[in-house]
């Protein structure tokens, strides 16, 4: 039941990311675009915090394995078979990019990250894609 629930807050974690990604998206070229674009981080730094907490009891009640940190628990995501190489590599570019949000904050940072969105909300869809066989 705790995983589901888990999952659930990711799934609306993940969907409010995407919504907030499309309106920076729809608002490109206006003066409410950085507003947007920062809104848009801000979430996305939410969703990878419940992903990876996510993935940790996933892992821990499905597969007993039992990760500590966001890098060894996607790994071991991985060797448990629910990704392939590709989309793990992009997991990971996730989580450096999630680290550099939190701990700093200049303006071509934020754009590069911010480019990377789309690719990881296609990952994280394809996630939830591939645990809902096993939830």
């Amino acid at each position: 039941m705790a995983l589901e629930k888990v999952f659930k807050d990711f799934e609306k974690a993940l969907n409010r990311f995407r919504e907030a990604y499309t309106r920076a998206k729809n608002e490109s070229g206006t003066d409410d675009y950085y507003f947007f674009r920062d809104s848009s981080i801000q979430r996305f730094e939410f969703t990878v915090e419940i992903f990876w907490k996510f993935i940790k009891r996933l892992l821990k009640e499905k597969e007993g394995i039992d990760c500590k940190t966001p890098k060894s628990c996607i790994r071991e995501f991985f060797s448990a078979g629910y990704l392939d190489e590709d989309k793990i590599r992009i997991l990971l570019q996730m989580i450096d990019d999630r680290n550099l949000t939190s701990h700093t904050y200049k303006e071509e940072i934020a754009e590069d990250i911010f480019s990377r969105f789309e690719k990881y909300i296609a990952t994280l869809e394809e996630v939830i894609s591939k645990v809902k066989e096993v939830i």
